[in-house]
Parts: C-alpha cells; sequence; structure tokens
C-alpha cells in the first residue's frame, strides 16, 4: 500500500491505465490544476488544490501565502512558489506527501458529489499522471510507446483515496488539520474542513 513506501518508480501500461495530463482531457479533474473545484479553508476562498498545496510550502509567510492564493490560475501560483523556494519550510521534504494528500481529502471533501463521481468512472484502473519532466508526482514515457515510468505519487495518492472513500462508499465529511508544527494560513491554525453536505445538515 502506498502508505507504506511512495517512494520506489513503478512502470505503467498506458492502455491500461487512466492517464491525465492536460485539465480540458477527459480526467482533466484528477489535475491539481483544475478549475471548478474550490476550496474552503478558514473561511478562505482558495481556488484550487495547487494554489493550497503550494501556499502549505510557506506557512510561516503569510505574505507568500497570499500572493499565491492571490493569482488567477494555479500555474502562476506554481511560478511564485518556485520564486520563494529558499523560504519553504525546513521540514517540507518530509511533510510534502502528507501535505498533498490532505489538499486532495479537502478537495474531494468539498466538491463530493463531481469528485468523487470522477474518480469512480477511473474504475480499480491506475490512475497516472503524465509529465515529461517530474517523475516524482508523475510519470513519463520509458521508451515504449506503451508505457509510462515514474514514481507517480500523485496518482498513487489519487488511488489511495479512491480505495479508501469512493470503494468503501465511504463519503469524506470532515478532513482534520495535520498534526504538524506551524500548520497554518495567514498565520491562522488551520482547522478542521466539513462538507457542504454537513452545513446543510446543520442548518
Amino acid at each position: 500500500m502506498m502508505q507504506r513506501d511512495i517512494t520506489n518508480f513503478r512502470t505503467y501500461i498506458i492502455s491500461e491505465s487512466v492517464v491525465f495530463s492536460k485539465t480540458n482531457e477527459a480526467f482533466g479533474g484528477l489535475s491539481n490544476m483544475a478549475p471548478g473545484f474550490p476550496l474552503f479553508v478558514n473561511d478562505n476562498i482558495v481556488s484550487n488544490s495547487e494554489m493550497l498545496y503550494q501556499a502549505m510550502r510557506f506557512s510561516l509567510f503569510p505574505d507568500i501565502q497570499y500572493e499565491i492564493i492571490s493569482q488567477n490560475s494555479p500555474m502562476t501560483a506554481k511560478m511564485i512558489s518556485k520564486k520563494h523556494l529558499e523560504r519553504s519550510r525546513q521540514d517540507w521534504e518530509q511533510i510534502k506527501i502528507k501535505v498533498m494528500r490532505w489538499c486532495l481529502e479537502v478537495k474531494l471533501c468539498q466538491n463530493w458529489d463531481k469528485f468523487s463521481e470522477l474518480l469512480k468512472q477511473t474504475g480499480t484502473k491506475s490512475i497516472v499522471e503524465f509529465s515529461t519532466k517530474d517523475q516524482f508526482w508523475g510519470a513519463s514515457k520509458n521508451g515504449y510507446n506503451n508505457e509510462l515510468i515514474g514514481q507517480n505519487a500523485l496518482g498513487r495518492l489519487l488511488m489511495e483515496m479512491r480505495e479508501k472513500f469512493i470503494l468503501q462508499e465511504k463519503k469524506l465529511l470532515k478532513v482534520s488539520p495535520l498534526n504538524i508544527t506551524g500548520f497554518l494560513l495567514y498565520g491562522n491554525e488551520i482547522e478542521s474542513i466539513y462538507s457542504d453536505s454537513v452545513y446543510t445538515l446543520e442548518h
């Protein structure tokens, strides 16, 4: 299971996998860059999971977080993040998988109908993010027309989430904050995230 080992490279057969790359593709909604999956964290709207992930790299710098989240596009937000890499959390490499898992669960929790249906459509196939450059979060061509190789960490997190919630038919109603030091947004401790359905039931 991926929680035990996400560091090894794997080979995926393209024709037997759900492969996504661009947000306008059939499974483009699986991408962190995809529009239409807004997030609500500590009374703040974050347009997509890419912006949230990049912002959490700079937990101790609310000004950088604001600069990232206020952008009009996730790609621009990612470029802003790269500009400030020297101010990343010192433990970022140790926690980034946990942070990405949290971001994806927030995306699922707050966009359940749309995102759960997309994950359900992947069946039990391997989910792979195709990338020509990034073999950590994604996978790239292996010299064979029908193969991709990489750690595919994002795809494996999506498969983990699919198994835990979609295949088990267990609706995600709450996402707790990570138990790490300085898990902050705009200088405030991040609170538990709840789905829209919980708000509807309470009101």
